[in-house]
C-alpha cells in the first residue's frame, strides 16, 4: 500500500510541475553553455542508470527522482513477466553549487535509507582539460527488522559506506564514457563474506536522436563477489528526454537500487535470462531566481 501511495504522489508532482521554471532553467543552461568553455551534456541525468554519472546539477537546482524495478522477466505471463512485483526508491539531489551536490533516498528494498555527497573536482573543456574528475562518498542504512528476535540488529550491523572517484569524457556529441573505481564498506556480513569490496563502474552514453540515447551501466567486482552466488551488475537502457523530464527505460539483473545494494548483493544472471524491467523518471525544479 505505501509503494502505491509513493508512486502516486510521486507522479503527481512530476506531471504537475510549472512549465514556467523548467523553461528558465533550459534558457539559464544554454546561456551557460555559451559563455563558458566548459563541457556539458556528457550524460543527459546525474545517474547513468545505477550509478552516479560524471553529470552535476547546477545550483540551486533539484532532482526529483523516482526509480521503479519490476520482478524477473523469465517469471512469464503468470506474473506478467515480472510486472506482478515491484521495488521502488524516492529521491531528492540537491546542488549547493555548480559543482557540489547532495542527496537522499529511500528505497522499499530492505527499507533503506541513503545519502551521498558529490564534489566535481575537475571539469572537462572544449579546449584544455581532457576529462571530468568527480568524487562521490555516501552512506545507507536499512531499517528491516531482525529476522531473529534473539539477535536484534544494531545500528552499527544496519549500515554500509562507499566512496567512488569518476573519471569520465565526452568524446563528441554522440559519445560519452566514464570509469569510476569504487569502493564499498559493509558492517553486517555473512562470515564468508568481505566487508570492503572493490569494483569498477562503467558507464557509457551513445546519442541516437536528438531527445533519445543508449545508455549502459555496469559494475565489475574486483576482489571476489559477496554471497559466492553474486554477480556483476549489468544495465542496459534508453534515455527519452521529453521537456523537463529524462524518462528512462532498461533492464538490469539488480533489484538493488544504492552502491551497497546493487554493487554487493546482485544475484540475478544475464545469461541466464534473470533480469527484470524498470524505469527511472527524473524531475529537475528551479529553486533560485
Amino acid at each position: 500500500m505505501m509503494q502505491k501511495i509513493f508512486t502516486t504522489v510521486g507522479l503527481m508532482i512530476l506531471f504537475t510541475c510549472s512549465v514556467i521554471a523548467q523553461d528558465n532553467l533550459l534558457k539559464e543552461l544554454e546561456k551557460d553553455q555559451k559563455g563558458n568553455n566548459k563541457v556539458t551534456g556528457a550524460f543527459k541525468s546525474s545517474r547513468v542508470i545505477n550509478g552516479h554519472s560524471m553529470e552535476m546539477l547546477g545550483a540551486g537546482m533539484l532532482d526529483f527522482r523516482i526509480l521503479h524495478r519490476f520482478g524477473p522477466v523469465k517469471q512469464g505471463i503468470g506474473d506478467l513477466f515480472g510486472l506482478d512485483q515491484a521495488s521502488m526508491r524516492m529521491g531528492f539531489d540537491f546542488g549547493l553549487s555548480n559543482d557540489l551536490t547532495i542527496g537522499f533516498g529511500r528505497t522499499t528494498f530492505k527499507k533503506e535509507y541513503d545519502a551521498f555527497i558529490k564534489y566535481r573536482l575537475i571539469h572537462q573543456e572544449q579546449a584544455g582539460t581532457p576529462v571530468s574528475l568527480v568524487a562521490v562518498a555516501g552512506t545507507s542504512i536499512f531499517t528491516y527488522k531482525s529476522p531473529d528476535p534473539l539477535k536484534p540488529l544494531t545500528f552499527n550491523d544496519r549500515t554500509g559506506y562507499y566512496a567512488q572517484l569518476i573519471i569520465g569524457r565526452k568524446f563528441n556529441e554522440a559519445f560519452s564514457l566514464q570509469l569510476s573505481p569504487t569502493l564499498v564498506y559493509r558492517n553486517m556480513i555473512d562470515p564468508a563474506d568481505k566487508k570492503t569490496i572493490y569494483a569498477l563502474g562503467i558507464g557509457a552514453r551513445h546519442k541516437i536522436s536528438k531527445r533519445v540515447a543508449l545508455v549502459v551501466d555496469y559494475s565489475l567486482v574486483a576482489n571476489g563477489l559477496p554471497m559466492s552466488v553474486g554477480t556483476n551488475p549489468l544495465s542496459i537502457g534508453v534515455d527519452i528526454e521529453t521537456g523537463g523530464h529524462v524518462f528512462q527505460l532498461h533492464f538490469s539483473n539488480s533489484t538493488g537500487m544504492n552502491e551497497r545494494s546493487f554493487i554487493t548483493e546482485t544475484t540475478n544472471s544475464w545469461s541466464k535470462g534473470e533480469f527484470q524491467f524498470g524505469f527511472n523518471l527524473s524531475r529537475i525544479f528551479s529553486l533560485k531566481k
